[in-house]
């Protein structure tokens, strides 16, 4: 007698297995896991670059209040100012001769009405935050050695400050202690030799310009130190 053949059921096809579907939904979780780490690290950088660049805006919105300040007052005078290069000629109002680096008279007075201004704007919410020192620039003619210049353009600079320290004449007012110390703070002296771009005009080109340094965005600022304050000014 014939025996009927069995059939065997064909097994379930992989992809209803249930480890597949298992593979898949962690596959899955992986890659949404993936793209919100992703998010949260490109808003955390972008927070970051924005706000770098707030700051810089900030800083020089600041300096551009402080030189608005001076150039402002400086016009008043006739000083001008390049809010630019943050230099400040004094070439209209403090001349040398030849060969001299002796301040005239009326240009010394002028010197200790000026300055008072340059540290107001020090003294200003902006000026305390960003203004690092003044450099009083010396230049000279196209006459005589390299050596000669440089060292007569370094005097030059050094009598601007030494007027500024000077005993006033009648009826001017006295730059008091305090405006004396921070000038001490502030000033620095510097010589260029020969003043290349006034070739044609030796008299403009003996000159002294002031240049202001603004501390940078995240340039370390020193620890005060009283111990100059204690010291006599002195005399030139």
């Amino acid at each position: 007698m014939l025996s009927r053949p069995v059939l065997k059921r064909a097994n379930k096809v992989e992809g209803e297995s249930p480890f597949w579907i298992s593979f898949s939904d962690l596959m899955s979780a992986l890659m949404v896991l993936f793209l919100v780490v992703m998010a949260v690290t490109l808003i955390a950088v972008t927070k970051n670059v924005t706000a770098e660049e707030e700051a810089k805006i900030r800083r020089e919105k600041d300096i551009k209040e402080v030189m608005s300040l001076i150039k402002r007052e400086s016009f008043k005078r006739n000083v001008q100012v390049d809010d630019v290069t943050y230099k400040i000629d004094l070439g209209k109002v403090v001349g040398f001769d030849s060969g001299s680096y002796a301040i005239k008279p009326e240009s010394a007075r002028f010197l200790r009405d000026y300055i008072p201004v340059l540290l107001q704007a020090k003294n200003s919410p902006e000026g305390q935050k960003w203004m690092r020192r003044i450099v009083v620039e010396g230049y000279t003619d196209t006459d005589g050695t390299y050596l000669y210049n440089l060292r007569l353009s370094q005097d030059r600079s050094r009598s601007v400050v030494c007027e500024l320290f000077a005993v006033p004449t009648t009826g001017e007012t006295p730059l008091s202690e305090a405006q004396l110390r921070q000038i001490q703070d502030l000033f620095l002296v510097g010589g260029y030799s020969f003043n290349t771009s006034v070739v044609q005009d030796k008299a403009a080109a003996r000159k002294v310009e002031l240049k202001i340094e603004f501390w940078g965005q995240d340039e370390a600022r020193p620890q005060k130190n009283d111990q100059l304050h204690v010291k006599e000014f002195g005399k030139c």
